[in-house]
């Protein structure tokens, strides 16, 4: 990859190429609707926002993956401050797992990111049925949770690949 660090205006647009594929993840809400496949689903920005968080990105700033929430309940419908809360969780746990690990294992996130997301889906899962009274099917939260707990390996090696490149 090109140095970077001598193209000083590339080189910040490049540092706020996450937040920019955050808000368009959120304003998308993409799915497989079209591809006839009837369970399959993850969430992307809990992806994105859980690896960024670990590595302590400083561009990804917690008001701005807040803001995301925001527009994601607004594109997919749900109560104001559902997506955010989760987002924020997310940031939290993750902030804390980074300051108590030693040694950084990429097993070990992956578990931990399993953890997370199937904590913060119980969570929403919990609020939207004795809050809201929505009627969800549980089946696919679970399929959420695990097609982004598989998805999580693709998209750090992605990751990873992206941050060596800012790093050079």
């Amino acid at each position: 990859m090109t140095k970077l660090k001598s193209r000083g205006s590339i080189l910040k647009f490049y540092s706020w190429i996450p937040l920019f594929v955050l808000f368009i993840s959120v304003m998308n809400e993409f799915d497989f609707n079209y591809l006839n496949l009837k369970y399959f689903s993850f969430n992307f920005p809990f992806i994105l926002i859980f690896f960024f968080t670990l590595k302590d990105f400083k561009n990804f700033d917690y008001i701005l993956v807040f803001i995301a929430g925001l527009i994601n309940d607004t594109v997919v419908g749900l109560p104001l401050g559902i997506s955010s809360l989760s987002y924020l969780l997310i940031c939290i746990a993750t902030s804390y797992f980074r300051n108590i690990t030693i040694r950084p294992n990429p097993i070990k996130d992956w578990f931990y990111f399993l953890f997370i997301i199937s904590l913060i889906n119980s969570i929403n899962y919990s609020i939207l049925t004795l809050f809201f009274s929505f009627s969800l099917v549980l089946m696919n939260y679970i399929v959420n949770t695990f097609f982004t707990f598989l998805f999580y390996i693709i998209f750090v090696s992605i990751f990873k690949y992206y941050l060596k490149g800012l790093n050079d």
